[in-house]
Formats: structure tokens, sequence, C-alpha cells
């Protein structure tokens, strides 16, 4: 009797600890509508807090109006705005005061990402692991105030041209903030 008591114990603990965990991610966990020009639903993401940065998941759907097929640009921009042309996002998410692109010697935007490649016909799924990222209160927050904002680019990011690589108009917008945060 006594060892089914600890046996019920030790499951008891581990249900609370796996749950206890889920509730906790799922605490820092942003889900984000992407829109285009028109205002209209073309794809989303969701960011999700690591011990270690955020972990940012963007599908788009097939053929997105107003993304062509090609490369695009992707950034996390400084505010947590969408409204077309999606100027109101602000600049690059930049807590270091860094020059653009990945080519920069000391060091890039927080909020440069990589290219993503649309092609026709075919849904998009690509994920980003962003280690000077946080939804955490602090600095490197996507989470301040004034939010931030996931936006996609009519071009590449050519990774060296400050401030923005090059990368021409924005063509999505997806907005990072508390309202956006999974219940």
């Amino acid at each position: 009797m006594r060892l089914a008591s600890v046996f019920l114990i030790l499951i008891f603990a581990y249900v609370v600890n796996i749950v206890g965990g889920q509730a906790a991610a799922e605490s820092n966990t942003v889900k984000i509508d992407l829109i285009n020009a028109k205002q209209q639903k073309i794809g989303d993401a969701v960011v999700v807090e690591t011990p270690t940065g955020v972990l940012i998941r963007l599908d788009l759907e097939r053929n997105p109006e107003g993304i062509s097929p090609g490369t695009h640009a992707v950034h996390i921009h400084e505010v947590g705005r969408c409204e077309p042309p999606f100027n109101s996002a602000g600049g690059h998410f930049n807590p270091s005061k860094q020059k653009h692109g990945f080519f920069e010697k000391n060091g890039m935007h927080a909020g440069d990402l990589a290219n993503i490649h649309v092609v026709a016909n075919t849904p998009l799924a690509i994920e980003y692991f962003v280690p000077q990222l946080s939804l955490s209160a602090g600095k490197t927050s996507l989470m301040d105030a004034d939010g931030s904002a996931l936006v996609i680019h009519e071009s590449a990011d050519d990774y060296r041209t400050d401030p923005a690589g090059n990368s021409g108009d924005r063509v999505a917008c997806g907005v990072i903030n508390r309202s956006a945060q999974a219940k």
C-alpha cells in the first residue's frame, strides 16, 4: 500500500510538472496574423520564448496576395503597428544600436532575419531562432510598451546596406504585442 501511495504521488508530481510547464511556455508565446497592404490575412507566425532567445515560426499561405514569388527580406521592426504601407512599424528592432546586415563586422540589428524564398503555388513555412531577443521584460524584449512587428519586404535583403538591406517596400506585417499573447 505504501509503495502504491508513493507511486501515485510521483505520477501526480509528474503530471503537475508537465501541465505547469505547458502553461509557462504558453504564457511566453505570441501568435501573430500577417496582413498585406489590403489588410487581408495572408499568413501567421508564432513567437515562443526559450531559455536562450526566441523561436519564430512563419507560415504564409499559397500565393499570398501582395507577395510575389521570389526572395523577400524579413525583419522585426521596433513598433507594434501595422497600418499600410507599414511605415508605422518604425525601423528595425535594434536595442544595441548596431548597423544593418549579417556581414556587418561589429554586429547586426537584433531584428535582422534571413530572407525567405516564396515559390508560386506553394505555402511557405520557416523557423528562425534569434538568441538576442526575448518576450520577457528588458532591453531586448519584443513586448515593450508599443510592441514590435514582423515585416516582409518586396525584395531580398542584401545583408549589407544600412538601414534595411536595400529590401524595398514593406508588403506584409504582423503585430507582436501583449494583446497577441496566447491565453
